[in-house]
């Protein structure tokens, strides 16, 4: 407290003195102006060239210890736009960035964002980012949310994935997804949970799961998990949010969705997605308008056409193939080295233990959730050991190589493995043994 008390002391009676120096400098050149006007030019000159040099030089002196200070400043000469942007932002939770950037130039480059997070589903990419530029270009009910997907396919194939990237992306925070899980509104008596407790009855005054979080953050991604395990009067109260824009809670508030993105997945029609990957990677036929055709129907067949005619897109993901995980386990390191980077440590796989933990990893039943287990069971906790037992220290690269036998990683310190270590090794003996000859012949 007492550090910072005297930066701010610091820096008010700098910013006083860059304020003094600069009033000075204007009146100056005000006596310059009137100097001039009245032909005085010797007194003109003089002060151009006298005094007010100087006092410049004077007032760049005082600027450059504010202009590079090491740490966050307290005060500022004047306000500026970041300042009024943080200050609206704190208001109304619309992110910071988001005020600064310029939307268009974020909206163009949505897909390249996406695709650093998401892999191997091209098609829920270009559709879902489509769908948010048509919005904000204002070719759509501008009474409605920005944009509304229905994602389909089986577990572990980037269904969540691509609402958080959507989420950190538009709202620059990946936080900024209400996620509801509607496995627990299969009963009729718990859909007033997502409005609100009807007055006289327990947790009136709570408000309600879905309308409480999205009033409290107007700018976020609405997650429905599994929304073909809800119950059927739970789309009673999505129809009215996917076709007005709102939704009012038991007390009576309208909660405004229109600067939400809505996005249900559900695993409606995965056999079918699972026999087409299947069936294309036994005899290459590429039937996917066909297999796209199935899960369209067995989704007609769960839902009232009242709201899949609301929704604006039906986005079907693919199975993961096995030469898209090892992408996907490039991803998970970094994530991992993003945790290491608090010990300054650093952690890179060889192309051995990339493909291995691939190789390993994959099931097109379940996705890239398997792989992620693999790499919390096969790195993490040995590492975890590694570093408690005082093998890996603060500051250190650990590199991860495949074990000799095929089974397992292994992890030593240093970037280079073992193999170019022991090659290293070998032509050293070799230059060594040359020179030894040569010296013996001479």
């Amino acid at each position: 407290a007492d550090g910072l008390k005297a930066q701010w002391l610091s820096e008010k009676e700098a910013i006083s003195g860059i304020q003094t120096l600069k009033a000075e400098i204007e009146a100056t050149k005000l006596l310059i102006e009137q100097a001039e006007r009245a032909t005085d030019l010797q007194k003109a000159a003089e002060l151009k060239y006298g005094k007010l040099r100087e006092l410049e030089q004077k007032l760049k002196a005082a600027e450059a210890p504010l202009n590079t200070k090491s740490g966050g400043r307290l005060l500022k000469e004047e306000v500026d736009e970041e300042d009024i942007a943080e200050i609206i932002s704190k208001w109304t939770g619309v992110p910071v960035t988001k005020l600064l950037e310029g939307e268009v130039q974020k909206l163009l480059r949505l897909e390249e964002h996406l695709h650093q997070r998401v892999i191997g589903q091209e098609e829920a990419i270009e559709v879902v980012s489509n769908g948010v530029r048509r919005a904000r270009a204002g070719l759509k009910d501008p009474g409605r949310p920005i944009g509304s997907f229905l994602f389909l396919g089986p577990t572990g194939v980037g269904k969540t994935e691509l609402a958080k990237a959507l989420a950190e992306f538009l709202y620059d925070d990946e936080q900024a997804m209400v996620r509801i899980d509607m496995s627990e509104y299969q009963e009729r008596h718990t859909v007033a949970r997502l409005i609100g407790a009807p007055p006289g009855y327990i947790g009136h005054d709570e408000g309600g799961q879905l309308t409480e979080a999205v009033r409290r953050r107007a700018y976020s991604c609405v997650l429905f998990d599994e929304i073909e395990k809800a119950h059927a009067d739970v789309f009673n109260v999505l129809l009215q949010v996917l076709d007005e824009g709102h939704l009012t809670d038991s007390r009576g508030r309208q909660v405004d969705f229109k600067n939400t993105v809505i996005i249900m997945t559900s695993n409606i029609g995965s056999q079918h997605i699972l026999d087409y990957q299947l069936k294309s990677a036994v005899s290459g036929d590429d039937s996917y308008p066909q297999m796209r055709e199935k899960v369209l129907e067995a989704l007609r067949e769960h839902f009232r056409p009242e709201f899949l005619n609301r929704i604006d897109e039906t986005v079907v993901f693919h199975a993961l193939k096995p030469e898209e995980l090892k992408r996907i386990v490039d991803i998970q390191l970094a994530y991992l080295n993003r945790r290491l980077a608090d010990r300054k440590m650093h952690l890179t796989a060889t192309e051995g233990a990339e493909e291995w933990l691939a190789k390993t990893g994959y099931d097109p039943m379940y996705g890239a959730r398997p792989l992620k287990r693999l790499i919390q069971k096969e790195i993490e906790n040995p590492l975890s050991l590694h570093i408690l037992q005082g093998d890996f220290m603060d500051g250190d690269t650990i590199t991860v190589e495949a074990a000799p036998d095929g089974h397992g990683l292994t992890f030593r310190k240093g970037e280079k493995s073992m193999a170019e270590l022991e090659g290293e090794t070998e032509g050293e003996d070799e230059v060594e043994e040359k020179t030894e000859k040569a010296t013996a012949a001479s």
